[in-house]
């Protein structure tokens, strides 16, 4: 994405957005050193970005594993047509990101000129402004993976909801871990040494995923009804005559 806003559409200020939601995204240092890659590369790699996408389906497939379980679907589709799908949501979730990073640029440059200066606009008014676009984003691409990718058609009533709060649960887990950085890197410094960046992403990736299935979970169970009414039963004796029945 920064490639495209750099080389595609010569927006410095798109690709400040993507460094400044890296840098946001992804707490202390952890932020800093994949934001330091930003200089690269020095032209678009199409055949990068297209085996990037590619490799990013393998997500989507486990996933529609365990949305068809929560729903009771026992047929998962076959793989080529998991992958044309899931191919189509990494593009749809993609575009809602760069739209995101796009629109934040936007705000940016158009709060710059209130200001006089971009340079002058307050950190905490650009985190705003980035949340403001971020969370809906974020809260329509779950909508999106909740709606398309079980094999059967689910109820939007029931889905739209959870993606709501799956959403803005997402969000809480990003802060609690900015809040609870310092500890988190120590213990994985501690355990892992040089790969304590990589395990943290991970720690954080597993923890998103359990939200979004318990969302998954959540939006498929069956709301409770009402008690069955029991039907009135008329106990005839055995010695009554048949007449008197009635």
């Amino acid at each position: 994405m920064a490639s495209l806003a750099k080389h595609v559409f010569k927006w410095d200020a798109a690709v400040e957005a993507i460094r400044f939601a890296i840098r946001d995204y992804f707490p202390g240092e952890l932020g800093v050193i994949i934001a330091s890659y930003f200089k690269y590369p020095e032209r678009v790699e199409y055949v990068s970005i297209l085996l990037l996408l590619f490799t990013a389906n393998g997500i989507f497939e486990p996933l529609e594993v365990a949305l068809n379980r929560a729903w009771g679907v026992q047929t998962d589709r076959s793989y080529v047509k998991n992958q044309i799908l899931s191919f189509g949501l990494i593009l749809l979730c993609g575009t809602l990101a760069l739209s995101s990073f796009l629109l934040t640029a936007m705000n940016q440059e158009l709060m710059g000129r209130m200001f006089g200066d971009e340079k002058a606009v307050p950190p905490w008014m650009l985190m705003l402004l980035f949340r403001l676009v971020a969370v809906p984003m974020t809260i329509l691409a779950l909508f999106l993976t909740y709606w398309l990718l079980p094999n059967t058609r689910v109820p939007v009533r029931r889905i739209a909801p959870v993606a709501i709060v799956v959403g803005l649960a997402l969000t809480v887990l990003q802060y609690a871990a900015v809040l609870l950085w310092n500890w988190i890197i120590r213990k994985m410094h501690h355990d892992y040494g040089p790969f304590a960046h990589s395990a943290s992403i991970i720690l954080f990736s597993f923890l998103a995923s359990m939200i979004v299935l318990a969302g998954a979970e959540w939006s498929a169970r069956a709301p409770d009804g009402p008690e069955p009414i029991e039907q009135a039963v008329t106990i005839v004796p055995l010695d009554t005559p048949a007449g008197d029945a009635s």
